[in-house]
């Protein structure tokens, strides 16, 4: 499956999903990396891979889906992107834009939660697990069906910086998963529900 990547910093969730495509534990490509910030790290990374990186507008969604349309691209995943996705977009790709949100939604989601301000909510609120969402995307922030959770437990010794870390690598972890069972197929949505086909155990994605 041919994918994009839309990402506005350092893309380490990125770097993830290019590893697991190169050890072959992801049956996919990464056709086009595209940022709506010129200097945004995750064009760094993708040149280490060879993949072609384009800066646009967020507002110009025209420009985005004519360079989604020249490469091909099958499915859109977003590695912290912070911008809304335009409705345009999400027509286009229908169940076919993932994305992953560093907390047990719907806990800790919606407009303004992202990056560092999940996990400082997170710990103002006194709660004892967290975790890390992989959905599918809609027209509203953090809405769309969820693919898959991983909880991570928040310790009394926690920073927001110890916690974001522990969270950052499941997150690693499990998109590259979520993103293999679209690959396959495996994915149903009924009344906002995700079933998964024949769900495979933790080594994923392996080629026979």
């Amino acid at each position: 499956m041919k994918l994009a990547v839309l990402a506005s910093g350092s893309g380490s969730n990125f770097q993830a999903i290019a590893e697991a495509i190169q050890k072959d534990k992801l049956n996919a490509s990464i056709e086009v990396v595209i940022s709506n910030k010129k200097d945004a790290g995750v064009f760094k990374k993708a040149a280490a891979f060879d993949i072609p990186t384009h800066h646009i507008n967020p507002k110009d969604t025209s420009a985005l889906l004519q360079i989604l349309a020249d490469y091909q691209v099958e499915a859109v995943i977003l590695a912290g992107y912070l911008r809304k996705i335009p409705t345009e977009l999400v027509a286009q790709f229908p169940n076919r834009i993932l994305n992953i949100h560093p907390s047990l939604l719907p806990a800790f989601g919606g407009h303004g939660f992202y990056g560092q301000k999940v996990h400082e909510a997170v710990m103002a609120s006194g709660v004892r697990w967290t975790g890390v969402t992989v959905h599918f995307v809609d027209a509203e922030y953090d809405t769309g069906a969820i693919i898959l959770q991983e909880p991570v437990p928040v310790r009394q010794d926690d920073t927001v910086a110890t916690l974001a870390a522990r969270v950052l690598k499941k997150e690693h972890q499990i998109y590259p998963e979520a993103i293999q069972l679209l690959v396959e197929n495996k994915l149903t949505i009924k009344n906002r529900k995700v079933f998964i086909q024949d769900k495979m155990p933790r080594g994923y994605g392996n080629k026979k």
